[in-house]
C-alpha cells in the first residue's frame, strides 16, 4: 500500500515538507491508545541470529536509521518502534542553526536517490540531549541504541571546531550510547578540509582525550566521505589507529553526479549537494571493502549508502561491514524496510 498508494501522493509535493508531514502523522498514530504497540508487531522483527555485539554495544539487530532523518532527537520514541536496531540522531551543533536556504531537498525519482544541501539545521546540542534523557527516563518499548552524530556550526573556523565538537561531545555524552564525528557532509563550507590528516588526528586526538577521562568512555566513529582517495582511504586507516577511536561510518553522501538516470538539466536546476540512495550505493560499498581489506579487519565499519532491501544490506555486510544503516532507502520503501531487511538476513 506505501509504495502503490501514499508515494505517489506524497510524491507531488516538497520533499522536506512530506518529511515534517510524515514524522508528524507519525507522532500523532503513537496517541492513539494501543497503537505503538501494533505498530511494534507490525515492523519489529527478532531473531537470535540478527544479535550482534559491536565496538562494546550489544545491537538487537544490525539495521539501524542513518543520521539526517531525526536530526533533533525529536521521534527516537516512535522510530524505535519501527523495527532498528539502533538510530542516529544529529548531524547537532553546539548552537542552533536553520541550515541553508530552501528548497533544500530534492528526490531523484528515476535513480532512487535524493540531493541535499540541509546544512546542519538544527536546534542544538543541549535540547537535543534533554530530549533523549526524557526518552531514557520513560522509553517502555524495545530496546534500541541510540548514536549522536556531532558537527561544528556554520560560522566556526575551521581553526575553532574542535572547540565544537567537544561543546556537543560533552552535551551529549549521558543521552547517547555512541558518537559519530561527522566531517564529512558536502554541505557545510570548508568542512570536508578537517578530513586531511593533520587535522583530523587532531580533532580525533581531543575527543579522546575527553572521552578517556569518562568512568565509561563512548565509542567514538568517524564518519567519512565517498569522493575520497584511496590514499586519503590510506589515511584514515593510519588516523583510526593512531588515535583508537572505535570504528567508521562508510558513507556520507556524494558530491558526484556521475551515472544518473535523471536529466542533467534536472540535475543542474537542483543545484548543489550531496546524493544519497541507490547512486552511492557501488561506491559506498567500495570504500567498505577497501578499508577492510587494507586493514585487515582492524576496526569496524558501519556501511551506509543505496540500502532498499535485504540484498543490499548483504552486499555491504559481505563486503565487511558489521552493521547497516538507512535512509533514503526508508524513504521509497517505506516503514517496513528495517523489518524486511532484517527477516531477508535471516533467510
Amino acid at each position: 500500500m506505501y509504495k502503490r498508494i501514499l508515494l505517489p501522493i506524497l510524491f507531488r509535493f516538497d520533499a522536506e515538507k512530506v518529511h515534517y508531514f510524515a514524522t508528524s502523522a507519525l507522532q500523532i498514530a503513537h496517541k492513539i491508545p494501543g497503537m505503538a504497540a501494533l505498530l511494534r508487531w507490525l515492523f519489529t522483527y527478532r531473531h537470535p541470529s540478527l544479535e550482534r555485539t559491536v565496538f562494546g554495544l550489544r545491537f538487537p539487530n544490525p539495521v539501524g536509521l542513518a543520521a539526517g532523518f531525526d536530526k533533533n532527537g525529536e521521534w527516537v520514541e516512535e522510530l524505535s518502534n519501527l523495527g532498528f536496531g539502533f538510530i542516529e540522531i544529529g548531524t547537532v551543533t553546539p548552537r542552533p542553526q536553520p541550515g541553508n536556504d530552501k528548497p533544500r531537498l530534492f528526490r531523484l525519482k528515476a535513480d532512487r536517490g535524493l540531493i541535499n544541501r540541509l546544512g546542519f539545521n538544527n536546534k542544538g546540542a543541549g535540547p537535543a540531549a534533554g530530549r533523549l534523557q526524557f526518552f531514557r527516563a520513560n522509553h517502555r518499548g524495545p530496546n534500541v541504541l541510540i548514536g549522536g552524530n556531532i558537527g561544528k556550526n556554520k560560522d566556526t573556523p575551521n581553526e575553532q571546531a574542535t572547540d565544537d565538537y567537544l561543546r556537543c561531545f560533552r552535551d551529549l555524552f549521558e543521552s547517547v550510547d555512541y558518537f559519530v564525528v561527522n566531517v564529512s557532509s558536502p554541505n557545510t563550507p570548508g568542512l570536508r578540509e578537517l578530513q586531511e590528516r593533520a587535522p583530523l588526528t587532531a580533532l580525533l586526538g581531543r575527543l579522546q582525550g575527553e572521552n578517556s577521562l569518562k568512568n565509561k568512555p563512548k565509542p567514538v566513529l568517524l564518519k567519512i566521505a565517498p569522493d575520497l582517495t584511496d590514499s586519503q582511504l590510506d589515511d584514515i586507516i593510519a588516523i583510526v589507529a593512531e588515535t583508537g577511536i572505535a570504528g567508521v561510518i562508510a558513507t556520507n553522501t556524494t558530491i558526484s553526479r556521475d551515472g544518473l538516470q535523471t536529466p542533467p538539466e534536472t540535475v543542474a536546476q537542483m543545484g548543489a549537494g550531496g546524493v544519497s540512495g541507490k547512486p552511492l550505493q557501488g561506491r559506498s560499498t567500495e570504500v567498505i571493502r577497501y578499508l577492510h581489506t587494507r586493514s585487515n579487519g582492524a576496526f569496524p565499519i558501519i556501511g551506509v549508502g543505496g540500502i532498499q532491501t535485504a540484498a543490499d544490506a548483504k552486499e555491504k555486510l559481505d563486503a565487511g561491514a558489521s552493521l547497516v544503516q538507512i535512509y533514503t532507502g526508508f524513504i521509497y520503501e517505506g516503514p517496513a524496510l528495517a523489518s524486511n531487511i532484517c527477516r531477508g538476513l535471516v533467510d
